[in-house]
């Protein structure tokens, strides 16, 4: 299976989603993380790697 950008943002929501599911306590620091890195994705940040 190769990785590229576009796989990168589902497989980020299923960790984080799984994560919630086992710490709640997690939630925010969770969610603060997710959008830094959508965010970081949308603006072509990590652009370079693929």
């Amino acid at each position: 299976m190769t990785i590229t950008i576009s796989s990168l943002q589902p497989i980020i929501a299923l960790a984080a989603g799984i994560l919630i599911l086992i710490v709640p306590r997690l939630l925010n620091f969770i969610v603060a993380i997710y959008l830094i890195l959508v965010g970081l994705i949308g603006l072509g940040v990590f652009r370079s790697l693929s």
